[in-house]
């Protein structure tokens, strides 16, 4: 390399360093080997948290705890499924990607109950097991009512969706047909 400031360093090979691409995956290495270790320190603890926490709410009460599943379940489904359709949705709208991406993560952010309630249910560590253990005595019926839940609100919206498409295309056609009516005959 010469004295002059006016040299340009090539963008795969940094000063004095590694190449760029070298960065970059131990920089993604470095980030996955991070995300294992969360994972398996959070796979321990959140579900034994999340069904104490619904355990205390509940108070031993299978009504209570029905309800409090069925609430779960439709809250969190509905909102996640309507900020996923506004992500679909704003494919259209300027600067797409920050929308989308932004109503992305609210929706995973809004469905963290289902999800954490499905930890327990579905998971197989000791944390699952033991969660299960305290909604079995402190939350019954809550597993069951969030299962209820989901599944009232994906027909709430597939519901939904189906009379907002079919409306969609019938002011469409009324449209069409409204422009194709007040053209004069030829």
């Amino acid at each position: 390399m010469s004295d002059n400031p006016s040299t340009v360093v090539p963008d795969d090979k940094r000063q004095g360093g590694l190449p760029s691409w070298a960065v970059k995956t131990i920089a993604i290495a470095v980030v996955l080997v991070l995300a294992v270790i969360a994972y398996f320190i959070l796979a321990a603890f959140l579900p034994r948290w999340w069904s104490q926490k619904i355990g205390s709410a509940v108070g031993q009460s299978i009504t209570t705890g029905s309800f409090y599943g069925i609430a779960f379940g439709v809250v969190c489904t509905l909102v996640s499924l309507l900020l996923l359709a506004l992500a679909w949705r704003a494919r259209r709208w300027g600067q797409t990607r920050y929308w989308a991406l932004a109503f992305v993560v609210l929706a995973v952010v809004a469905s963290i109950p289902n999800l954490l309630t499905l930890t327990v249910v579905a998971g197989g560590g000791s944390g699952a097991h033991a969660g299960e253990r305290i909604l079995d005595v402190e939350a019954p019926g809550f597993r069951g009512g969030t299962l209820v839940g989901v599944i009232i609100a994906a027909v709430i919206f597939a519901v939904g969706l189906f009379l907002w498409i079919r409306l969609r295309r019938r002011r469409r056609a009324a449209s069409t047909t409204a422009v194709t009516s007040t053209q004069p005959p030829a």
